[in-house]
C-alpha cells in the first residue's frame, strides 16, 4: 500500500477569523514592548561587566542593577506566551505563494527574510535566556558574549519588520478587534472564541508566567512563584549560586595560613582574618543580584575597601584587580573600578546578617558593592592589588 504523498498546506486552509492582523498587531505589540525593554536593560547589564566603562557605571542606587536585571527576566518570561500566540496567528501567511512580478518577488523576499532572522533571533534570545536563569548550559559558547551580539541581530530585524508592517499595524490598531478589514480573505470561519477572548487568554498566559517565576526577584510573590529557579532560601538567608565546593575553596579558604594583601606598587600589607576583625566593622544593607534574575539582600558586615587601600597610600579613583582562591573560572578576578573602590559602602565583607561569612558566602571573605552584578562580588578574596 502506497503512503499518500504529504500534502504542503496552502493559505486557504487555514480559516480562522482568529488568525487575524488584528490580534497579531496587538500581541506584537506588547511582545515588542517586553523586547523593548529586555533589550534596553541587557545593555545596562552587559556594560555594568566590562572591564572598560567609559563612562563609569554608577554606584547608585544600590539596587539599580536588582531592578535592571530583575526587568530583564521578568519581561523575557512573559515574551515566551506572547511569541507564542504572535507565531501562531501570522502561521498561515508562510503559505502565501511568491508574487510573480520581479520587484513585488524582491520585495516578499527581503521581507520573510528579515521575519526568519527575527523569529530565529527571538526563540534563541528567550530558549537561551530561561536557560540561563536555571543555570542550564547545554552549549559550549559563551553565554554572554553570544546573547548580547544576538539580541542587536534580533532587535535590527523586528525594526526592519515594523517599518515594514507598519501601515497595517497602525490600521488594525486603530480598528476595533472585529474589524475583517486585514483579515486573509480565506479567513471567514469564527474561532471556538472571540478575538478579545484570546487577547485575554494570551495577557493572562503572559500574568501566570511572570507570576510563578518573578518571586526569584520580588520576595513578595516567593510563595506563589513555583517556577522561580530562586526561593530565598541559603546559608544566611541569602542564595548562593557557587558553592565553596564547587569551586574547591575549601582547604584554602579555612587554612590557619590564610592571608588577606592589599597591595600597591611597592607598598603590601598582609592580614590574618582576625587582624582584618580588629579593624573598623562597617555594616550596609546592601542587595546581592545575579545575571540570572534572582536577588536578595543582606546586611553586610566587614572592612571598608577604601580603607584598606588607605593603608598602602592609593590615590582615589584607583582601579583594583580583586583576586579569589578559586583555582579556576572566569571571575577568578574582576576588576574593581576607582568609583566602586572609593564608595564608603563597599566592603571586604566578614559577616552576613549578623553572623560570620559562611563558607559558601566567601569565607573568610568577600566583596559586597552597592549596584554592582553578584558575579563581580567576589567571594573567597585573598588581594586587593591596585592597578592605576
Amino acid at each position: 500500500m502506497k503512503t499518500p504523498p504529504v500534502k504542503i498546506p496552502e493559505d486557504s486552509d487555514f480559516r480562522s477569523r482568529l488568525r487575524s492582523a488584528a490580534v497579531t498587531a496587538r500581541v506584537g505589540t506588547w511582545l515588542g514592548i517586553c523586547f523593548g525593554i529586555c533589550f534596553a536593560t541587557g545593555l545596562i547589564s552587559h556594560y555594568s561587566q566590562n572591564v572598560s566603562q567609559p563612562i563609569p557605571f554608577p554606584t547608585s542606587p544600590s539596587w539599580g542593577y536588582r531592578v535592571t536585571q530583575g526587568l530583564h527576566v521578568i519581561t523575557g518570561t512573559a515574551a515566551v506566551p506572547l511569541l507564542l500566540v504572535k507565531l501562531w496567528s501570522v502561521y498561515p501567511r508562510l503559505f502565501i505563494r511568491p508574487p510573480r512580478d520581479v520587484r513585488k518577488l524582491l520585495l516578499e523576499v527581503l521581507e520573510r527574510g528579515s521575519i526568519a532572522v527575527l523569529v530565529a533571533g527571538a526563540i534563541f534570545q528567550l530558549a537561551s535566556g530561561l536557560a540561563n536563569s536555571a543555570q542550564w548550559y547545554p552549549w559550549s559558547f559563551s553565554f554572554r558574549s553570544t546573547h548580547y551580539a544576538i539580541a542587536w541581530i534580533t532587535i535590527g530585524a523586528l525594526v526592519v519588520h515594523i517599518a515594514v508592517k507598519l501601515p497595517i499595524i497602525r490600521g488594525a490598531l486603530t480598528s476595533d478587534v472585529e474589524d475583517t478589514t486585514y483579515d486573509r480573505p480565506s479567513a471567514t470561519e469564527p474561532g471556538p472564541i472571540s478575538r478579545r477572548g484570546l487577547l485575554r487568554t494570551t495577557w493572562l498566559a503572559a500574568g501566570v508566567a511572570v507570576l510563578v517565576t518573578a518571586g526569584s526577584t520580588v520576595p513578595l510573590l516567593r510563595k506563589v512563584s513555583v517556577l522561580g529557579v530562586r526561593s530565598g532560601d541559603g546559608p544566611q538567608d541569602v542564595p548562593i549560586n557557587k558553592s565553596a565546593a564547587a569551586a574547591k575553596v575549601a582547604p584554602a579558604a579555612t587554612s590557619a595560613a590564610y592571608r588577606f594583601t592589599v597591595a600597591y606598587g611597592e607598598q603590601e600589607v598582609s592580614m590574618t582574618r582576625d587582624e582584618l576583625l580588629a579593624m573598623e566593622q562597617t555594616t550596609e544593607t546592601l542587595p546581592i543580584a545575579c545575571v540570572e534574575g534572582w536577588s536578595a539582600s543582606g546586611d553586610w558586615t566587614g572592612v571598608r575597601v577604601r580603607t584598606l587601600l588607605d593603608l598602602v597610600d592609593a590615590p582615589k579613583g584607583s582601579e583594583v584587580q580583586v583576586l579569589s582562591l578559586q583555582e579556576s573560572g572566569p571571575y577568578k578576578h574582576t576588576v574593581l573600578q576607582g568609583n566602586f573602590a572609593d564608595d564608603d559602602r563597599t566592603l571586604l565583607a566578614l559577616a552576613l546578617n549578623g553572623e560570620p561569612l559562611a563558607l559558601d558566602h566567601g569565607y573568610p571573605a568577600r566583596l559586597i558593592a552597592p549596584n554592582r552584578p553578584g558575579v563581580l562580588q567576589t567571594k573567597w578574596v585573598a588581594r586587593l592589588e591596585v592597578t592605576t
